[in-house]
């Protein structure tokens, strides 16, 4: 008789698979870490049900008690019952009308271009003054928001991926273990450089050396934590009491990423753009998996709802006819 797979063991088989496929799983490996944590303390139940992640999902540990967050947290549970279920016929797999329909991406806060001025120029100011720290802030930020690249993708920068004679960068494996190329415009690639000339102040540079380092209680040559930046951010945010316009808890970093979209979309619109042909070229740049991702900042985005309801007008008036 065979021993009884336990769910952790299920857990960790089912992020390796799907790792050698390419998916990073951070957010969904940390929510099915919290549900073995959850299961081990209720102790042997049984087949798993719906009612027991259920269960599970309330227990958001901000306790915002809504059932948006509820949808979101059972949501990430989903693809490991799908797997489960192959070994153990008895799981249940949990849908829509456990918390209701989930909306699947929620309005983000569009920075307006003085927000941008004034959070570089808050970064500048952190301590200590003429230091590495104010300047690593200020060129992060700075480069999320002139190129819109991920926050994981700024991190992940290596010194080698900043190519000044060329004037990209070569951002690699990102969310969909894709590399791609990243023109910079000049005025970004100068930044760049100072920042990087001020780096080389303090630590020896070789072609793996992180872009953008910290000097706060680790090794130099070390390079930002994701944790550690986000929580600079917030603070920073705090700082210049800031008014959340979208749907989230607060403006995010994340946010920089969807601000430069939008920008370059009304820029084009203004400019008579073809939006439809420039809408490749924008899906390529931003790295997204599917091009639809990029459509969606058209009907998503408030800024941007004029523009899709102009391009709907003219196809019920012309629908034979080509429009922008």
């Amino acid at each position: 008789m065979s021993t009884p797979v336990t769910i952790q063991r299920r857990v960790e088989d089912y992020l390796a698979e799907r790792r050698r496929l390419g998916f990073h799983l951070r957010h969904g490996a940390l929510a099915l870490a919290s549900f073995v944590r959850y299961l081990e303390r209720r102790g042997p139940q049984g087949p798993l049900t719906v009612e027991v992640m259920a269960d599970w999902a309330r227990h958001d540990k901000y306790q915002r008690g809504t059932p948006t967050t509820w949808a979101r947290r059972l949501k990430l549970l989903r693809p490991f019952t799908r797997y489960r279920q192959q070994f153990e016929p008895r799981t249940e797999i949990p849908d829509e009308s456990v918390f209701g329909p989930l909306q699947e991406r929620l309005t983000p806060h569009i920075y307006r271009e003085q927000e941008i001025v004034e959070l570089l120029a808050a970064a500048r100011r952190l301590p200590p003054p003429g230091g590495l720290r104010p300047a690593t802030y200020e060129t992060l930020f700075g480069l999320l928001a002139s190129t819109g690249l991920r926050i994981s993708e700024a991190l992940a920068l290596r010194d080698v991926d900043v190519d000044r004679k060329l004037g990209v960068l070569t951002v690699r494996r990102t969310k969909f273990a894709k590399s791609r190329l990243v023109p910079l415009h000049s005025s970004t690639l100068e930044a760049l450089q100072r920042y990087r000339r001020l780096r080389n102040q303090y630590v020896a540079p070789r072609p793996d050396t992180p872009f953008f380092i910290t000097t706060e209680g680790r090794r130099s040559d070390q390079g930002l934590a994701d944790t550690t930046t986000h929580r600079v951010f917030r603070s920073l945010c705090r700082q210049l009491g800031w008014v959340d316009r979208g749907a989230h808890d607060g403006p995010r970093i994340h946010d920089l990423r969807h601000t430069f979209a939008v920008r370059r979309l009304m820029l084009w619109h203004e400019h008579g753009t073809d939006l439809d042909q420039a809408m490749l070229a924008l899906s390529t740049y931003l790295g997204h998996a599917k091009i639809s991702h990029t459509y969606w900042y058209l009907t998503g985005v408030p800024e941007l709802m004029a523009v899709a309801g102009g391009k709907f007008e003219r196809f019920a008036q012309n629908p034979g006819a080509d429009d922008d």
